[in-house]
């Protein structure tokens, strides 16, 4: 039974015995190897490095090729290269390595832990959904019977072509009763739609409008807006000026908004860590990032890398946000279900 017993926990089982031995090992290099400190210095500049950039982000200027926020729109995936440096210390045995990549993993955690928190709740007076169809839509019709399919009371889309519209009309008629065109975007709505009209957001052609929803519960005022595209070049980096003046404006129409509940829906070509959607995003609240469940990218669609389509709200409560399957489109449709304020009646 001795016998037994000390090949079962000896150095060959997975005991105590064979625990002790390993911990002992470590302690005494830490205390006798030297090198453990001196090795991967390269991988902890590195990790420093990282760390930096993850908690400055902000700081990080656009004037040259608007890098600062090419980095905040793919922002959480500098992430993926934690693991990596830590793998990169273990191999090298390095301790100074694995003491500074412990740097990023918290600036990361910090920034972006909560969106792996399952935040989503149950309840809510109103479901909405926001949809960048594609021009280039192959089944437009398909594509309309998946958004209806979702159970949305309000939907919102964008990039609508002259010659989808009507394709869009006759498959969402039968679910939805109301709805207004404005230019390239679209609201289809089962409640009373009220005061429908174009916002100007300076790009002298439609792509922002704005309506009243009158629900059982009270009055939404919901804006739906595609903001201009950005483009990564080599010669001029993230190109994003029109989008960022578009951007001021819609802010500035927001803010001008009289009702007290306000839902934004859209393709806003930016994420929320994006500081040139300041003027949008410092005064309305992101339902994925307030009662969603992960990051929620909606964009593309084959391997969605950032979720630059938003359901933004003011004064309204949302209460769960998720993320549609895939249509016809470069994008997926997003949805959230959300509570009016009791001043909304």
């Amino acid at each position: 039974m001795a016998q037994a017993y000390m090949t079962e926990t000896g150095s060959g089982g997975q005991g105590p015995d064979r625990r002790g031995p390993r911990l002992r090992r470590l302690l005494t290099s830490l205390r006798t190897d030297r090198g453990i400190w001196r090795r991967g210095i390269v991988l902890a500049a590195f990790a420093l490095v990282l760390a930096l950039v993850m908690a400055l982000h902000a700081q990080i200027p656009n004037r040259i090729g608007n890098l600062g926020s090419l980095l905040e729109t793919f922002l959480p995936w500098l992430g993926l290269a934690v693991p990596v440096l830590l793998v990169l210390a273990l191999v090298r045995r390095s301790a100074t390595a694995l003491i500074a990549v412990l740097l990023p993993a918290i600036i990361w955690v910090n920034l972006f832990g909560g969106l792996l928190v399952d935040r989503t709740g149950s309840g809510g007076d109103l479901t909405v959904a926001t949809h960048n169809v594609n021009a280039d839509n192959p089944d437009p019709e398909g594509t309309a019977r998946d958004v209806a399919a979702s159970g949305a009371d309000v939907v919102a889309l964008e990039e609508l072509t002259t010659s989808a519209v009507p394709v869009y009309e006759k498959a969402l008629a039968p679910t939805y009763k109301y709805h207004s065109v404005q230019g390239t975007v679209g609201l289809w709505s089962k409640y009373p739609l009220s005061g429908a009209a174009p916002v100007d957001i300076k790009l002298g052609w439609t792509r922002a409008m704005r309506a009243t929803v009158t629900a059982p519960e009270g009055r939404l005022a919901v804006y739906v807006a595609h903001l201009p595209s950005v483009r990564v070049k080599m010669e001029a980096g993230f190109t994003a000026r029109q989008r960022d003046k578009s951007a001021d404006a819609l802010g500035e129409a927001i803010a001008d908004e009289k009702l007290p509940d306000i839902a934004l829906l859209g393709d806003l070509n930016g994420t929320m860590n994006d500081r040139a959607l300041n003027g949008v995003t410092s005064q309305m609240r992101s339902a994925q990032g307030a009662a969603g469940s992960g990051f929620g990218f909606s964009w593309p669609a084959s391997f969605p890398m950032a979720r630059i389509d938003q359901i933004m709200v003011k004064g309204v409560e949302p209460v769960t946000s998720w993320t549609l399957p895939e249509t016809g489109s470069d994008h997926l449709p997003i949805a959230a279900r959300v509570k009016l304020s009791a001043t909304s009646s």
